[in-house]
């Protein structure tokens, strides 16, 4: 019942242009205009195989300036793009704010509609994740457009045959899309049921009839055009791009919180008992970084803590463990100008670990809540809705398989004075203190607030927190490294 999707489509045919070439010169002005407001736009077309997304995808883009938009032709993944995340690559094709992303097919292809299949238990984690994909975009200021298009059974087999007949095109036609003819009604009602549950007003679908293109480019011309305006009014207008957000929680919910005032930070270790315990984890570190290779498990270890709290000497402990082919450090400092004009988690999507390989976090997406909420490089509604973002973002992390560990080192505040202290009397470690890290301490009391509600509303079962008692370095470095064992071992007695 596609039709119950074509309210929208019939509403933007209704604007008065007198030619396809008119809707053309429209869209290339509205290309200016979103790219000077910073709208990023995202345009999905899937559709019935020899439907004509090729050809209604060069119809969009001939008016349009090519250096404010890319094609990205999302075929079956390679085994590279299997070992991250299903939303990995989609992720790192996101627009930058103003430009215009065009997928020839989407993220709607991790569930198989060839064969009309009806959907499984399995599925609704897939419709999950693309509804919280969806959501992350369009809660950020994206304008998703979402475009099917809609041939008839003997339209398609119409096509298919007009394509075997020459023998330059008989290979565009595989075995799947005859399967797909042969089960056309399944498929179509399949389709029905993804759409109506995908089918959202802040990303919802137009289907277009593609059985006369001429008429089809001017539907799709239309839906574009209407949908830009209606982004440029409500930017102008200083409202929501898109003003109903799609309603979606992190299926796993954060747990009971320690507070920072509760952590004990007398715990300290000898030296002797130091450097006998340290080489035991270590050892045993690098035997699990080799079965989690074997096993295709990735582990991700976040850093956050106060300035000077050891976290440089913490990881360095633990990488001294591992085989350097198997890890990469990534620090993270104020976003760049390109990571800016992304949605903040981009920065982080694009940096996962493959699977069986590690990634260590030297500050990370919390900086949402912490330093960008502290000094207002965001908004109060921006960081309020991040607690939830992070928790679906781990979420998708913990589902892939991925370990997620996530450290606090914590300090007293007369122990990070003395620290500092210390760094500045000390000329080769001069470099670590910084006049942000002193204006950072005077506002100790804003960022212990931040922490304790940050721990309190991220700290799920799948991705708890773990406070790292870290006035004593020494121990602190080993009950990291005790941690991160501990959860490996757990994820390592759970059969695949």
């Amino acid at each position: 019942m596609f039709d119950i999707f074509d309210k929208g489509v019939e509403e933007a045919k209704r604007e008065v242009y007198s030619s396809q070439e008119e809707l053309e010169v429209r869209l290339a002005e509205l290309q200016r205009e979103m790219k000077a407001a910073g709208i990023p736009t995202v345009v999905v077309f899937e559709g019935w195989s020899a439907s004509g997304k090729g050809t209604m995808i060069g119809r969009l883009i001939r008016s349009l300036d090519p250096r404010g938009f890319k094609v990205y032709s999302m075929t079956k993944p390679t085994d590279e793009e299997r070992r991250f995340p299903v939303m990995h690559r989609y992720w790192q094709n996101i627009p930058v704010n103003g430009n215009i992303s065009v997928f020839d097919r989407s993220w709607y292809r991790c569930i198989d509609f060839k064969e009309g299949k009806k959907l499984k238990e399995e599925d609704n984690e897939k419709i999950y994740r693309i509804l919280d994909f969806e959501s992350q975009l369009t809660s950020e200021g994206y304008l998703v457009i979402k475009f099917f298009l809609h041939i008839s059974s003997d339209e398609q087999k119409k096509r298919f045959n007009k394509l075997k007949s020459v023998k330059s095109t008989a290979w565009r036609v595989k075995k799947s899309d005859l399967k797909q003819n042969e089960n056309y009604v399944k498929v179509y009602r399949m389709l029905c049921e993804l759409f109506d549950r995908t089918n959202t007003a802040a990303a919802p679908w137009h289907v277009i009839n593609t059985s006369d293109r001429d008429t089809a480019c001017i539907t799709m011309y239309s839906v574009m055009i209407a949908a830009m305006e209606r982004a440029l009014e409500q930017k102008t207008r200083g409202l929501p791009i898109n003003p109903d957000p799609i309603q979606i929680t992190s299926p796993t919910r954060p747990q009971v919180s320690v507070s920072l005032s509760d952590v004990d930070l007398s715990l300290k270790v000898s030296d002797g008992d130091y450097k006998k315990r340290l080489k035991a984890l270590q050892d045993r570190l690098f035997v699990l970084q080799n079965e989690l290779y074997r096993r295709k498990i990735p582990l991700i270890i976040a850093y956050e803590g106060w300035d000077a709290a050891g976290k440089g000497g913490n990881i360095r402990r633990i990488t001294q463990a591992l085989d350097p082919r198997g890890y990469e450090v990534l620090p993270i400092g104020s976003p760049t100008p390109d990571e800016k004009q992304r949605h903040f988690l981009w920065r982080f999507w694009t940096r996962l670990p493959k699977d069986g390989h590690t990634a260590i976090f030297d500050r990370t997406w919390y900086g949402r809540v912490l330093v960008e909420r502290i000094e207002g490089f965001c908004t109060e509604d921006e960081w309020k809705q991040a607690y939830d973002e992070i928790n679906r973002f781990e979420y998708s992390l913990t589902s892939f398989g991925a370990i997620v560990v996530k450290f606090w080192l914590q300090i007293d505040s007369d122990e990070q004075l003395v620290r500092f202290t210390a760094r500045q009397n000390t000329p080769s470690k001069q470099w670590k203190i910084t006049d942000e890290d002193w204006r950072n301490r005077a506002k100790w009391s804003e960022y212990e607030v931040a922490v304790n509600e940050m721990i309190e509303k991220t700290n799920t079962p799948s991705a708890p927190w773990i406070i790292i008692e870290s006035n004593d370095k020494k121990y602190a470095r080993l009950r990291t490294l005790e941690e991160v064992i501990a959860l490996i071992e757990k994820r390592l007695a759970v059969k695949d």
